[in-house]
């Protein structure tokens, strides 16, 4: 059964599929450096004497260096292509992985995490994007939602490496947990050189017969594939019935001077698209789910759980919550709608946030000594992942990816992506320092404020997308076309 746009709704390109994949793999790589610097951080800190606020610097350097990253990337990317800027992030985040790995200072592993956050800017615009190029718009959702997958499945692992490597003596385990991420980025920068270029960036630069080819092949029907040319040549400016290999794209389709026009200069509609793509990116590190992340053993230790290897036992089930909801999502996101996940997240995310500062409060004034209050501590947070996972933390990178035109995709990505990073460096900076001022309930009970306003900020300012084509998201953000999406 085939829709108007000549795809199988139920049916998702395994080709197309399996590029997703390949360019989720470097999410795989990041996830992975946060999940063992979680408990890697333990012993850095014992190894080099540091206190919390060069613990705080080391955890969020990372994502501060990524904010340059994303907004190189967006040009590279219109530059060089999509798949060789995955190649690009890879070979960085890996030259930053040996140099963690070696270790010999605090200094140097700050330029090594540095290092590896310029990678991990350009993987994060870029794996996103790629992945919504290539799928058709019945499967984007899904398809796009892989890197999010990917950065899941890294965490756990990194969790699950922290806890196995931390048998080894100091000097060595936090090396080993954190240079072997240096091999499979390796692997990948080799390995992307198999995968095709997006169809879209290669009809940006004039080579739609390449592009054709590619397209036939990720579509799930010749029509779709012919339906999907047809819009993206539409949407550059080149004559649908045009069926040369190589063309002269027109002046206005090219990139110079999007800066100006996106941000100066916006239409009524792609000022809030604008506004839509950064916002989502904003509240998604500022509801504080980095903090959980993050500083998990931090928290369970506030709870009652005093042994370090306890701590980081407990953190391998936020990892496991994360990865089984994100799985989830995946398979809700084209059925249900981004939307309606947005709004079901935000809400649970506000009620989970408020309980775990609530139990933290007591389990804290009481010395740890209450076991009620130290489980309802864990089981709040394993809820505030879960609420996270099943919406706002998938949703993000779909529809921050998807609403932009084509002609402004890499740069509205790399802001949002830039924002996103700073937001995630100020949560994972400051944790700390904020849960001492006003103590880790308190932290929570503030970011439980913040998910409510971003729950009305969503309500208001996204639209539905669920099975647009990239060529009719302007459309959807035109006030007065955009009122059933809002009610759907």
């Amino acid at each position: 059964m085939e829709n108007d746009n000549g795809e199988n709704p139920t049916k998702v390109n395994k080709y197309a599929c399996g590029c997703a994949i390949v360019a989720s793999m470097i999410s795989i790589i990041f996830g992975y450096d946060t999940g063992v610097m979680s408990g890697a951080m333990i012993y850095v800190k014992k190894e080099f004497q540091i206190n919390d606020a060069k613990t705080e610097i080391l955890a969020g350097i990372l994502n501060l260096c990524a904010l340059v990253g994303s907004l190189c990337a967006g040009r590279t990317s219109d530059k060089i292509g999509r798949r060789n800027t995955i190649m690009v992030a890879s070979v960085i985040f890996m030259i930053g992985s040996i140099l963690m790995g070696y270790g010999p200072s605090y200094i140097a592993l700050l330029v090594g995490r540095c290092i590896a956050g310029v990678g991990v800017g350009f993987a994060l615009m870029i794996a996103p994007i790629y992945s919504a190029e290539v799928s058709s718009p019945s499967s984007r959702g899904f398809l796009t939602s892989l890197p999010e997958i990917g950065i899941s499945i890294g965490i756990l692992l990194g969790y699950l490496s922290s806890y196995i490597f931390s048998r080894l003596y100091l000097e060595l385990g936090w090396r080993i947990m954190l240079g072997i991420a240096a091999i499979p980025s390796l692997f990948l920068a080799i390995g992307i050189l198999k995968m095709p270029e997006s169809p879209r960036w290669l009809i940006m630069q004039g080579r739609v017969g390449e592009a054709k080819k590619i397209l036939y092949k990720v579509s799930n029907s010749p029509q779709e594939a012919e339906i999907r040319l047809r819009d993206i040549k539409e949407a550059v400016g080149i004559d649908e019935n045009c069926n040369d290999d190589i063309v002269k794209v027109p002046e206005s389709a090219q990139t110079h001077g999007v800066w100006k026009e996106l941000l100066l200069k916006p239409t009524p509609s792609l000022r809030w698209i604008l506004i839509a793509g950064v916002g989502i990116h904003f509240f998604e590190h500022a509801t504080g789910i980095e903090a959980v992340i993050l500083y998990s053993h931090k928290i369970f230790a506030k709870a009652g759980v005093h042994d370090t290897r306890k701590q980081i036992l407990a953190t391998v089930g936020v990892g496991l919550t994360k990865f089984t909801f994100i799985v989830l999502s995946t398979f809700l996101i084209d059925r249900v709608g981004r939307r309606k996940l947005l709004l079901t997240s935000l809400s649970g995310m506000v009620v989970t946030l408020a309980g775990l500062g609530f139990f933290l409060t007591i389990a804290e004034n009481s010395g740890g000594t209450l076991i009620w209050a130290l489980v309802l501590s864990i089981v709040t947070t394993y809820a505030v992942v879960m609420f996270f996972n099943i919406g706002l933390g998938p949703v993000t990178w779909v529809y921050s990816t998807e609403i932009f035109p084509l002609r402004y995709r890499a740069l509205g990505a790399g802001i949002g992506v830039a924002v996103n990073r700073l937001m995630n460096a100020t949560v994972s900076m400051s944790f700390l320092s904020i849960s001492e001022a006003i103590t880790t309930g308190g932290a929570f009970f503030m970011f439980a404020g913040v998910s409510l306003v971003a729950l009305i900020f969503f309500y208001f300012m996204c639209p539905e997308t669920k099975g647009k084509s990239l060529e009719e998201m302007e459309s959807v953000f035109t006030k007065g076309k955009s009122l059933e999406n809002f009610n759907k």
